[in-house]
């Protein structure tokens, strides 16, 4: 069974949450948001699959106030084949004052 395109949401999402909880990025999640999502296949995802993912802070910028946090996750299977590559933006608010 093959999952759908953007199941690797679901291992990614949770996998970045080192990204967040991160005292040295200093993000205050309360007032971020999600700016963006790609994802590159090598293979579907298949069920019976067990995937690793390895992150990686690829950008952090600001522009007109707010700071935006570019990461990339390559997912592989155990045996280390490649299934796919992820991109997150994610988007801290600046401050309304």
């Amino acid at each position: 069974m093959v999952a759908p395109p953007t199941f690797p949401v679901i291992v990614t999402m949770g996998s970045s949450q080192q990204f967040i909880e991160d005292p040295e990025l200093g993000l205050d999640y309360s007032r971020v948001v999600h700016g963006d999502q790609k994802f590159t296949y090598v293979r579907p995802v298949v069920a019976g699959d067990s995937l690793i993912c390895r992150n990686t802070i690829e950008e952090i910028t600001s522009r007109g106030g707010h700071d935006f946090l570019t990461t990339r996750t390559d997912v592989v299977t155990e045996a280390g084949e490649p299934v796919l590559t992820a991109w997150s933006k994610l988007v801290q608010r600046g401050d309304d004052k």
